[in-house]
């Protein structure tokens, strides 16, 4: 399979919304996330919003002309938001780190590859494409603690993990790209 990743803007992801749609039900509809049709749909409306964000970048990769993967991400603001699972990882860092580490960085919010082309480097190449023009390498994600391929991908691109899951094992874990500049053990 031949993949090109590129950078895309609102147009391109418009116009690829069916496949987004259909890369993001491959990835995120079982466990842990179990994500539904309806939640596909209230994804592409929300990333036709998140386009207007400072800072937003995305990228698709596509084989031949079906979407295969995708990657969005955007400038996190300070003050830090408050709604989704932003309150547990603020949480878990403390006020200092989290505006430190992660206000003014790139957040990657979505990153996702259909499952034909899982394991051909596409994640790597969209990761890279929406973090690469990051000069003082300040990127993060938070992803769910219970997605062990996701956690086993990330720490093997180098990011690291700088919050643990709660005794109840649920939650999402705070990830550091690997140029990021925070002083690592903390």
């Amino acid at each position: 399979m031949t993949v090109t990743v590129q950078l895309a803007d609102g147009a391109s992801l418009s116009w690829h919304a069916a496949g987004v749609r259909k890369v993001y039900l491959e990835s995120f509809g079982s466990p842990p996330w179990e994500e539904s049709e309806d939640r596909a749909e209230a994804y592409l409306e929300r990333l036709a919003r998140d386009v207007e964000r400072p800072g937003f970048t995305s990228a698709l990769a596509v084989a031949g002309s079906e979407v295969v993967g995708f990657a969005a991400a955007w400038t996190t603001p300070s003050p830090f938001p408050s709604g989704r699972c932003y309150p547990q990882a603020a949480a878990a860092l403390g006020a200092r780190r989290t505006e430190e580490w992660l206000c003014g960085g790139l957040e990657v919010d979505e990153l996702a590859v259909g499952e034909a082309a899982r394991g051909c480097g596409v994640g790597r190449g969209l990761l890279e494409t929406v973090t690469g023009a990051v000069d003082d390498g300040r990127c993060w994600l938070l992803t769910s603690i219970r997605a062990e391929p996701a956690l086993r991908f990330y720490r093997r691109l180098g990011w690291h993990q700088v919050t643990h899951p709660a005794p109840s094992g649920r939650g999402a874990a705070v990830f550091l790209g690997p140029r990021h500049p925070a002083e690592l053990p903390f």
